[in-house]
């Protein structure tokens, strides 16, 4: 998860992820040579007393101008069309998991089984155990497998929210009358926290969202208690 003061990223947890951070360090060099030759032209300008007429008036200059940033951007689109494929491509999902944006919590809904579905509540502060984070934590939280493909169908029930993991590289809207979807892999076992990313209204920042990965055998042990308990 983030801590104060960080300025990059937080670690990818998913394959998606990690392509989105290739993505921005590839993106992120470009952008710093282009900023250095730009640097080192003007300051070669402000130093420099004297001009050639052939570097002022010159076809071949002209054409490199034109040609070299129209090759910078196909650098930079080719990689960003194969992420946005790969972000968008759902392929025999082993989990389908139905979010509901409400003002202000998330309910969740397990469609491949019969009676799974809960609300996830903020946990107020004063209710917190030591080793639990402010704001973040939930009453229950989203259970998911390892390494198994996830698709989750986002809506809203009453205004426009949004399902965002940062370390998991998901950013889905939740929009009222609209069913959305997204998919992800979880790529170790752990807790990944992330919160709605719309201004949906007052209590905006309390409703935190919080995934769970475990092994496939601990997961079949906790739906089936869910379902039981239910």
């Amino acid at each position: 998860m983030a801590h104060p003061s960080q300025l990059g990223f937080q670690d990818a947890a998913s394959p998606l992820m990690e392509e989105l951070l290739h993505f921005h360090d590839h993106a992120l060099m470009i952008i710093f040579m282009i900023s250095a030759f730009v640097l080192y032209i003007i300051s070669a300008m402000v130093i420099a007393k004297l001009s050639d007429k052939l570097i002022l008036d010159s076809q071949e200059v002209e054409i490199i101008w034109t040609v070299l940033p129209a090759i910078i951007l196909i650098l930079i689109a080719l990689p960003s069309l194969r992420l946005l494929y790969l972000m968008d491509e759902i392929n025999h999902p082993h989990l389908t998991v139905k979010a509901m944006g409400h003002q202000w919590y998330w309910s969740y809904e397990y469609t491949d089984y019969e009676d799974l579905a809960f609300d996830s509540y903020m946990i107020p502060t004063q209710d917190l155990t030591p080793g639990q984070f402010r704001l973040l934590e939930v009453d229950h939280r989203m259970v998911v497998p390892v390494d198994s493909p996830v698709r989750t169908l986002v809506s809203a029930e009453d205004v426009l929210h949004s399902w965002a993991l940062p370390s998991l590289g998901v950013k889905m809207d939740a929009v009222p009358g609209r069913l959305n979807q997204t998919t992800f892999i979880v790529s170790r076992p752990g807790v990944y926290f992330g919160q709605c990313s719309e201004i949906c209204g007052a209590n905006h920042s309390f409703m935190p969202i919080v995934v769970e990965a475990v092994p496939l055998e601990h997961f079949e042990n906790w739906a089936t208690y869910m379902i039981q308990d239910a």
